[in-house]
């Protein structure tokens, strides 16, 4: 469905963070990575599963970033940073690094001052509206095919790789949702996948990489997108497409857009996935409204039921898990950075079905989500209770 797009006002408060709490001396303009894990140390070494969040604060603000990536220390092994791409960054040789990747490696550094390892989703598109593209420069045209668009995506991937070396690498988030938009362009979205996996593994051939497909989508349970094929009718073909080259299956999953209550999330829903592949499978965003959002219904024990679904259904076969927010974010401060970046106003009302999304409120209270969600966490052995 979409996870928060206000990557720019975020990652530059983040860059603030990491200023106020370095040591004492001038920050640098281009600070070095956090190192990478040795061999034994990183929780993707571990059996079992990690998990996770996306780094967003409940405001928009300094102390805000400062305390919530204290609180993710709490509660989670890693974060999942789902940057826009900088399209233009690698026009010109020599020039300074631009800002959108200094801001990404401060990232890194709060998260490793935290605890928190990473994993990366090179985002192309609107995570808010993944029938479009997102911040492509005047007069670029919108389409895997044009070949600016994939020399960028294809930079920003190596470059992540050689600056982080993740161990999870996402080239598309919820391509499914692109693909039944513009069925037209797949074809050329699955070669430019094919183009940076290879790129890719000739560098770092440990990196496993994936797209992740919207699981509710992929079950055609939106009438508008279904396209005359029935509820659970599962378009494995959608997913298929990039086999043999998807090292892992993943999903998104915000089921209270398609049930009444988590309840009501049937036994088999995911079990299908189990089946169809060996290979490992992970969440890489999701989650449940505590309270109704829009037309759909939530409460806090539908966030209990969905983790139980989750865990009981797929569990076992989980690497990684994220869910989209520890905290609720509040709207107006999130609507005001959106709206100074230029978002438009359908994409920051569909950002409303999210702000009580998180497992705690605003201001730190746990709702029962969160309690399961540690106990899972404490009992996978990615973790040590």
């Amino acid at each position: 469905m979409g996870h928060l797009q206000v990557a720019a006002a975020l990652l530059m408060l983040v860059t603030l963070a990491c200023a106020s709490s370095a040591p004492s001396g001038p920050p640098t303009a281009s600070p070095a990575p956090p190192p990478t894990p040795r061999a034994g140390e990183s929780v993707f070494d571990q059996e079992g599963t990690a998990f996770g969040f996306f780094p967003s604060p409940p405001e928009i603000t300094l102390e805000s970033v400062l305390r919530h990536f204290g609180d993710l220390g709490d509660h989670a092994d890693f974060i999942l940073a789902q940057p826009g791409i900088p399209w233009q960054a690698w026009e010109s040789e020599g020039e300074p690094e631009p800002q959108p990747l200094i801001d990404l490696r401060n990232q890194a550094i709060l998260a490793e001052q935290n605890g928190l390892e990473m994993v990366f989703v090179v985002d192309p598109l609107n995570g808010l509206n993944r029938r479009e593209f997102l911040g492509l420069p005047a007069g670029w045209e919108a389409s895997f095919a044009n070949p600016e668009v994939r020399r960028a995506h294809k930079a920003f991937s190596l470059w992540i790789v050689r600056t982080f070396h993740p161990r999870y690498l996402g080239l598309a988030s919820e391509i499914n949702t692109y693909a039944d938009a513009h069925p037209e362009d797949f074809a050329n979205y699955l070669s430019l996948y094919e183009e940076v996996y290879q790129a890719v593994k000739a560098e770092a051939p440990e990196t496993q990489i994936f797209v992740s497909f919207q699981w509710e989508d992929l079950n055609n349970l939106f009438p508008t997108a279904a396209e005359g094929r029935q509820p659970y009718q599962v378009n494995w073909d959608q997913v298929e497409a990039f086999e043999p080259n998807l090292d892992v299956w993943v999903i998104s999953s915000y089921p209270f857009v398609a049930f009444p209550s988590g309840a009501a999330i049937p036994a088999g829903y995911y079990t299908p996935l189990l089946s169809r592949t060996e290979k490992p499978l992970a969440v890489a965003e999701g989650g449940y409204t505590s309270m109704p959002a829009g037309p759909f219904a939530g409460t806090p024990e539908d966030q209990v039921d969905y983790l139980e679904a989750v865990h009981a259904q797929l569990g076992s076969r989980l690497c990684f898990w994220v869910y989209l927010l520890l905290s609720d974010f509040d709207h107006d401060s999130y609507a005001a950075a959106m709206r100074t970046s230029g978002t438009s106003q359908a994409d920051i009302s569909t950002l409303e079905l999210f702000e009580s999304v998180g497992l705690q409120a605003s201001d730190g209270t746990p709702k029962p989500g969160l309690a399961v969600w540690d106990n899972l966490r404490a009992g996978s052995p990615a973790v040590s209770p």
